[in-house]
């Protein structure tokens, strides 16, 4: 078996795994990203999104041979650094979305693809983007929220580039 060379986070890396390991486990055991959460290990429940190549995927039923040579984007590589939260993170805390939490990069992770597709999404788009995501807790309002926040501080953000306010 020889190495698989994935970009994840933006960072090239080689794994030593299975090709047919579910992405979920070789982001978790193999590379420590712990961020990725394992729901149901069906894909129904969406716990494990990440972005491959830009789009939300589902990690867990994906197998690590079709990511080779892809881009990975897990909750972790969402924002630069920890002081730069992105606009959906930074929603996600003002709306204080989670309760347990459990779920919540799967949805962030979703509302990310479906903000950077769609920056001013309908009430619709935003059910349809998150259909398949699933929180115990019931924080679906919250989420709503969130992501209309998120998109207004996208919007807020982009206008400051322009006037010059944000380098």
């Amino acid at each position: 078996m020889s190495p698989i060379a994935l970009n994840v986070n933006g960072k090239a890396q080689s794994v030593d795994a299975d090709p047919q390991t579910p992405l979920l486990w070789v982001l978790r055991d193999n590379l420590n990203l712990t961020g990725t959460k394992f729901g149901c290990g069906r894909g129904f429940c969406s716990a494990c999104t990440v972005h491959v190549n830009g789009r939300a995927t589902r990690s867990c039923i994906t197998p690590l041979s079709t990511v080779q040579g892809k881009r990975v984007t897990t909750i972790e590589g969402l924002s630069p650094d920890r002081n730069h939260l992105s606009a959906v993170q930074q929603a996600w805390i003002a709306e204080q979305v989670p309760q347990c939490g459990y779920c919540q990069s799967g949805f962030i992770m979703a509302a990310a693809e479906l903000l950077a597709r769609k920056p001013q999404p309908t009430d619709d788009d935003i059910n349809e983007a998150l259909s398949g995501n699933l929180c115990r807790c019931g924080t679906y309002v919250r989420i709503r929220r969130a992501i209309h926040r998120a998109a207004e501080i996208s919007r807020a953000d982009v206008a400051r580039v322009a006037k010059g306010e944000l380098a």
